[in-house]
């Protein structure tokens, strides 16, 4: 799998992903008449490029759309793939760190805008719904555009340890604001939910390609937090 970078994005690399939006919206509508979506691409590319984002930038949305691409390329899977994929961007396009709601107005905005675009009622609810599921990424068994979804926005656990490493260091980042004890406190309890989880990967190609690195790299990040010297 390929490293998921943290670094701003390049202009041909934002030129490229204003590309995939606009494609991926048109194919989303199928041939129905709407806006020009480029406008709506630019406004959550400048969303992804706030200056509070050290993780969650544009290079992470990029790298969850390259996740479900592989995971369609590779598995089969997906269900709705433009409505996922249109899921993806609008995943964290609000994004504050200090607040508890980021997915709820994440997905109030994608309704909102989505609605203007042009889709249809199914697929801006479609789309909100996937939304809403990156804040548990627990998809109900048989929900293929959550799975696909879920595992593509969570396949950065399953990255090499440095990369996963850098990952680390880019989120503690977007809470410096948070003091060291509280957290390794809250981080803990992050990862000890999703250890406790069945499965962290619901789709087939997931389960087999990333579950087994990715629990070996949160039982490691998670026994540097609780072990000597720390206080969860």
């Amino acid at each position: 799998m390929t490293p998921e970078p943290t670094t701003e994005l390049t202009a041909p690399q934002e030129q490229e992903l204003l590309a995939r939006w606009t494609s991926t919206l048109l194919a989303a509508r199928s041939g129905r008449r709407g806006p020009d979506p480029l406008p709506y691409g630019r406004n959550l590319l400048s969303r992804w490029n706030e200056p509070q984002r050290r993780y969650h930038t544009a290079q992470h949305l990029r790298a969850v759309l390259d996740r479900i691409d592989e995971l369609a390329d590779q598995g089969g899977e997906g269900g709705e793939l433009e409505l996922v994929r249109l899921a993806a961007w609008f995943h964290d396009a609000v994004y504050r760190p200090d607040r508890s709601e980021n997915e709820e107005r994440s997905a109030a905005l994608a309704e909102k805008a989505l609605t203007e675009a042009g889709l249809t009622p199914h697929e801006v609810t479609e789309v909100a719904r996937l939304v809403r599921l990156t804040t548990t990424h627990d998809p109900a068994p048989g929900d293929l555009n959550g799975e696909t979804l879920c595992d593509a926005d969570l396949a950065i656990l399953a990255a090499a340890p440095d990369t996963y490493r850098g990952y680390t260091s880019a989120v503690r980042e977007e809470y410096a604001f948070v003091p060291d004890d509280a957290f390794r406190e809250g981080r803990a309890a992050v990862l000890r939910q999703l250890l406790a989880l069945p499965r962290l990967f619901r789709t087939p190609y997931g389960a087999a390609a990333w579950e087994e690195r990715a629990r070996a790299n949160m039982e490691r990040e998670l026994a540097e937090l609780t072990g000597p010297g720390s206080t969860p």
